[in-house]
């Protein structure tokens, strides 16, 4: 046992020292206004900045799935579904029943799912179901099946969560299909998470992002025209598609975070449920505040993955101790993955801040450039801080010596977790 345990520390550390590689970033000392420094350094990385969008953000799950099935329903060409799962349980099933309404009308219906996220929720889809569900006339597609070897398929998971409708409507986010996120989880409580519904030219880039999986896992070449129409104007906000594909980007989300971050002027504020953050992370969060930038951090109490919070809390308080402001979330399972910039820009995705969204797996956020939206955002946030409480060091010294200790022992597996 003591040389597993040693062999994964020396893993861990050696992940970390490959992990300090230094990158061009967004100096605070910069006369540009955050968000144009931010966007002068998306265009330096040719991420294109797509303008004239509306982008909508659903607060939780209930405003998701009602707004998504509406959409769903008027579909005339497409639907492209991509999920980590699509969990056997209720919702699953209301929104199959939809999707095969659309199917028989002709609609064409096409859905990804992760072979791994499938396998590890508590009710997934069996070969009866899939089965049952492509008999009804939609494309279902299981994203690198689990075989042997096994290990092989472990690291690189597909996690984004992307819908996109007609080529017109897109949405994208952190909900998955599973009903906890709309009824909560025994022994958590209720589970809490914020979505995107996207109009104009950025749904191109979502477009873009679930065909090249989609031909990439299925071997077709589906694409054309047909599925980019024309967008209108839809609104005023300015939106970056930012993906990470292993293998072409590694770095790519680490480093816009990163410089997200390190463009700030006056404040940042991070709400992340898996919070064991790279050290290129935790470099632009420190460097923020010694440049006196107000830091708030929204955490979760609680979680539903063993240990994972103790490193959470260890994380939290060592930036609390930093002069961050630290919230955290009490009112069940904070899963929202969103960030928000002075009041100028925002992000919403499937990115958790821990390595395996930022060095592993497949990921989409959208950085939206609008002041409206960011203080949309910022609304809903002040709601869940009524729902948490300011860490201290007294209130993290209350937690037992085992609890410390694991917090302790999860930071060491960082460039693993």
């Amino acid at each position: 046992m003591r040389t597993i345990l040693k062999n994964i520390l020396l893993f861990a550390i050696i992940l970390s020292v490959a992990s300090c590689s230094s990158f061009k970033a967004i100096e605070r000392g910069h006369t540009l206004h955050s968000d144009e420094a931010f966007k002068t350094y998306l265009q330096n990385e040719n991420i294109e900045i797509t303008q004239n969008n509306d982008v909508e953000l659903l607060n939780g799950a209930h405003a998701k799935f009602a707004d998504m099935f509406g959409v769903i329903k008027e579909a005339k060409h497409h639907i492209h579904l991509e999920y980590f799962n699509f969990r056997n349980d209720s919702i699953n099933k209301v929104l199959i029943t939809l999707l095969a309404q659309k199917a028989k009308e002709g609609v064409e219906v096409r859905a990804l799912f992760d072979a791994f996220g499938n396998m590890s929720n508590n009710k997934p889809l069996k070969k009866e179901h899939i089965e049952a569900i492509r008999a009804q006339g939609i494309e279902l597609v299981k994203f690198d099946p689990i075989n042997f070897p096994w290990v092989n398929h472990s690291v690189s998971r597909d996690h984004r969560k992307i819908v996109v409708v007609d080529g017109l409507v897109a949405y994208t986010g952190g909900i998955n299909v599973a009903d906890y996120y709309l009824t909560g989880i025994e022994g958590i409580g209720k589970w809490r998470d914020i979505h995107t519904r996207v109009e104009g030219a950025a749904v191109a880039k979502l477009q873009d992002i679930f065909l090249a999986m989609w031909n990439c896992e299925t071997g077709q070449q589906i694409g054309g025209y047909k599925y980019y129409p024309q967008p209108a104007d839809a609104g005023d906000a300015a939106v970056a598609v930012v993906d990470r594909w292993p293998g072409k980007n590694p770095k790519q989300m680490r480093q816009v975070y990163a410089n997200a971050i390190n463009a700030a002027k006056d404040s940042v504020t991070i709400v992340s449920p898996y919070f064991v953050p790279l050290r290129v992370i935790r470099k632009a969060i420190n460097k923020a505040l010694e440049d006196g930038v107000k830091v708030n951090i929204m955490l979760t109490a609680e979680g539903d993955i063993p240990l994972v919070p103790d490193g959470v809390w260890r994380i939290g308080y060592k930036f609390m101790k930093r002069g961050a402001n630290v919230y955290m979330y009490n009112g069940g399972f904070n899963h929202s993955k969103v960030m928000c910039v002075d009041d100028s820009y925002m992000t919403v995705g499937s990115t958790n801040l821990n390595s395996r969204s930022l060095r592993y797996d497949y990921e989409t956020n959208i950085f939206v450039f609008d002041k409206q939206d960011t203080r949309d955002l910022y609304d809903i946030l002040a709601q869940d801080k009524k729902e948490s409480f300011l860490l201290t060091k007294e209130i993290y010294k209350e937690r037992s010596w085992w609890r410390r200790f694991c917090g302790f022992f999860v930071e060491l597996l960082t460039p693993i977790m």
